[in-house]
């Protein structure tokens, strides 16, 4: 919200008003730059909302991601696994004139990397 001074019409400022018996700890006002016009805040200018988050659908496709998913003979990067097959999908990431990135899980041991 933007105030304009009644005297000049130039937008007004918050600042902090000097204490006094009224106002111990002092009080924010609208204070004009170019005039001496000041005006103290006495109503609040904000009110607080609780935001409901948004829903966010999981872009892989949670558990079921690799369900319908082609294998391929690979070599697992686990060092405990020997598993010599993954399960593949393919996602272009990044700009157009890169190459579509390869996310990959084992078939054996279930360890999830990915591919440029």
């Amino acid at each position: 919200m933007l105030v304009f001074c009644p005297n000049c019409s130039n937008a007004l400022t918050i600042s902090k008003a000097e204490s006094s018996t009224r106002f111990p700890a002092g009080v924010n006002r609208f204070e004009c730059r170019v005039c001496p016009y000041e005006a103290p805040l006495e109503k609040n200018y904000f009110e607080k909302k609780a935001m409901k988050q948004k829903e966010v659908d999981d872009v892989f496709g949670g558990k079921e991601e690799f369900a319908n998913a082609d294998s391929v003979a690979t070599q697992c990067p686990a060092e405990s696994c020997n598993g010599e097959r993954a399960y593949f999908f393919q996602l272009q990431i990044r700009s157009a004139d890169e190459p579509m990135t390869t996310f990959l899980k084992c078939t054996s041991c279930g360890a999830r990397w990915r591919e440029n």
